[in-house]
């Protein structure tokens, strides 16, 4: 079957300033800019010696000694922000007006400073996105194809499973976070989801920690969005399975009244080596069969994305997919995950 895999790249490329010289970039923003042939003008972070080691290794023309010297290219670049959350609408204040600029997830710690950094792109007229990109891995904008032919029919359900044993040592600073799971992790399902198919009408969820894990928040997750009487949508979310790989796994299911589609996430497993992404799709007409992928999450998914971006600057592409203005509602629902889970469950009825 004949799925839209790859978003199309701009018919000229605009150079790239990087602000932020963390892990991400190097595992994952450079080499998906290498890949694809977008060129990166500078770099600046506030470790000078971390970028002056990243502008090296990656041949990058410029390590910016302060934040204003990075804008002096104005709207010419395309602005990447690959910074801590509560830094985001800080440096965007320094962001030339009128640029496009592309955020790295999430969108804020929390809502209200989600809604500061809505504003502060409208007030300075940015053509901001965030960098929501499982919707732009392969295997994903193949999913979304496939639902909009009508290749699964009326969809009936939504069913995200992830049991994994996350390497939570390779993330230090989220100690000091107070929400963890759906806020760094389970946020692109959540994102992925609402793009499919809307806005939900309200929430279930609880969100805990685990003493296998006692410096992190929280590490596991369930959560039922509400989507009416048909569309059934769940997800059951554990970074604890420490027994061994064999039933580890990272997986979406999408069903309708003609068709469904499994999917496997496999940067998740054995994380950061990872395993193949893998699609999967039977019809009432048609067994299993596996759907072959050209590229997966990381670094593709980063590719596309920027591919976004870049078309939207030469004005190729009529809207960036992941706007500020279109994923404030995926911080909303966040919101209302974090909301539902500190509620008290219903007591059982007494005899």
């Amino acid at each position: 079957m004949d799925l839209k895999q790859i978003w199309a790249a701009p018919s000229k490329a605009t150079p790239i300033i990087i602000i932020g010289a963390g892990g991400i970039v190097s595992d994952a923003h450079l080499p998906a800019y290498r890949q694809a042939g977008f060129p990166v003008k500078g770099i600046f972070d506030l470790d000078q010696s971390r970028a002056q080691e990243v502008a090296e290794e990656w041949n990058i023309g410029e390590a910016f000694k302060t934040l204003d010297d990075a804008m002096v290219y104005g709207t010419d670049v395309i602005y990447d922000l690959a910074l801590p959350p509560s830094a985001i609408a800080s440096v965007l204040n320094h962001i030339p007006v009128g640029a496009t600029v592309l955020i790295q997830k999430p969108m804020g710690e929390n809502f209200e400073q989600a809604k500061e950094i809505l504003a502060v792109s409208r007030a300075r007229n940015l053509n901001a996105a965030i960098n929501f990109q499982l919707r732009f891995s392969p295997q994903m904008l193949a999913v979304r194809d496939a639902i909009e032919q009508g290749t699964l029919g009326d969809l009936l359900e939504i069913e995200v499973h992830l049991n994994v044993n996350t390497p939570w040592e390779l993330f230090p600073f989220l100690k000091a976070m107070d929400r963890v799971e759906i806020a760094v992790h389970s946020i692109h399902y959540l994102d992925l989801i609402r793009s499919l198919v809307g806005k939900p009408k309200g929430v279930f969820a609880r969100t805990m920690g685990d003493p296998r894990s006692p410096d992190m928040a929280q590490t596991r997750t369930t959560a039922m969005l509400d989507y009416g009487d048909e569309l059934r949508c769940v997800l059951s979310i554990n970074h604890n399975h420490n027994f061994g790989s064999k039933f580890q796994d990272c997986k979406f299911r999408f069903e309708g009244t003609k068709g469904a589609l499994m999917t496997q996430i496999g940067v998740n497993l054995n994380y950061p080596e990872g395993e193949p992404d893998e699609l999967w799709l039977a019809t009432n007409d048609q067994d299993w069969q596996q759907i072959a992928l050209d590229g997966s999450w990381f670094v593709d998914a980063f590719v596309g994305v920027m591919s976004n971006m870049q078309r939207f600057h030469i004005g190729e592409d009529q809207k960036l997919v992941t706007s500020v203005e279109d994923c404030i509602d995926t911080m909303a629902l966040v919101e209302a995950c974090f909301e539902a889970s500190d509620l008290p469950s219903h007591k059982l009825p007494t005899v």
